[in-house]
């Protein structure tokens, strides 16, 4: 069975609107409100939750930014992330097949209770709605942490919607901190189904078909976001999206709100929702 790849980050708010302003600032066309629905529970009903998203859809995976906006409804466990800190709280591998990779991850000593399932509109709200199948993995310390299939990708990935003033177009990688990364790279790679490697900052990175992940030290941070530290840990930190010009237009939309890092071009995460973000040419 071939390994996950890496589907979307979400940068998480309390705020949605402040959230999706900033995240236009920074030269991304956004979805339309999408307000989400799922059970609590397998077998319960499908009821609308707390939370909706705006999401910015790259040729190669997407970025959610996810807020609560009815507190008085079940927020999925959201409240309790943004009680640590705003930002990346979400982590989801793609996949092609819920069924099958239950059963290995059954069979691999994960406890997955079973199969989650999500949707939400796409545009109108009583018009086509989006659907996903979900394994998250329970009580994950570093966030909301699962492998999800679209069941409707084709709702999602729609021309209108990948084209983006800052020229990005794919989610290249994921930045996670953790005071034990070897722990935390062996449950991943259990989890995604692909191998470890040595990752040159220190830590270990998680190389996938497509995108790649991280996993470093918190000592390592500065190296590779420099002035980048941890409010907490584990600490979804930041995450890298590549340009198809070379950085240009993110030169000249956002010119001295980036900082030359290793590797591309960084806005700091106060001015992109609390977590850094990278652009790589």
């Amino acid at each position: 069975m071939s390994a996950a790849t890496l589907d979307h980050v979400g940068v998480c708010s309390a705020d949605g609107p402040a959230l999706w302003a900033a995240m236009e600032r920074l030269g991304f066309q956004l979805t339309p409100i999408a307000r989400q629905s799922g059970r609590r529970a397998a077998g319960d009903p499908v009821e609308l939750l707390a939370t909706g998203n705006r999401c910015a859809m790259l040729r190669q995976g997407y970025l959610e930014f996810l807020a609560i906006l009815d507190p008085a409804r079940f927020d999925n466990g959201l409240g309790k992330f943004l009680a640590r800190y705003t930002g990346m709280h979400i982590l989801a591998f793609g996949i092609d097949d819920a069924e099958a990779e239950l059963a290995r991850l059954n069979r691999a000593g994960l406890a997955i209770p079973g199969i989650a399932h999500l949707e939400r509109p796409v545009d109108d709200p009583d018009g086509p709605r989006a659907r996903f199948s979900r394994l998250p993995l329970p009580d994950a310390p570093e966030g909301r942490l699962q492998l999800i299939q679209h069941l409707t990708p084709e709702l999602l990935w729609q021309p209108r919607w990948l084209d983006h003033p800052n020229r990005a177009v794919a989610l290249e990688a994921a930045i996670l901190a953790v005071p034990a990364p070897a722990v935390t790279a062996a449950a991943l790679s259990r989890l995604t189904g692909a191998a470890l490697e040595p990752d040159p900052a220190g830590g270990y990175a998680l190389p996938l078909p497509q995108g790649r992940l991280r996993i470093l030290p918190p000592e390592s941070l500065s190296a590779v976001l420099p002035g980048v530290t941890a409010p907490d840990l584990p600490f979804l930190a930041g995450y890298v999206v590549r340009t198809d010009d070379g950085n240009a237009a993110v030169q000249a939309l956002l010119g001295d709100r980036l900082h030359a890092i290793p590797g591309g071009l960084m806005v700091a995460p106060e001015l992109a929702g609390g977590a850094a973000l990278v652009f790589a040419a």
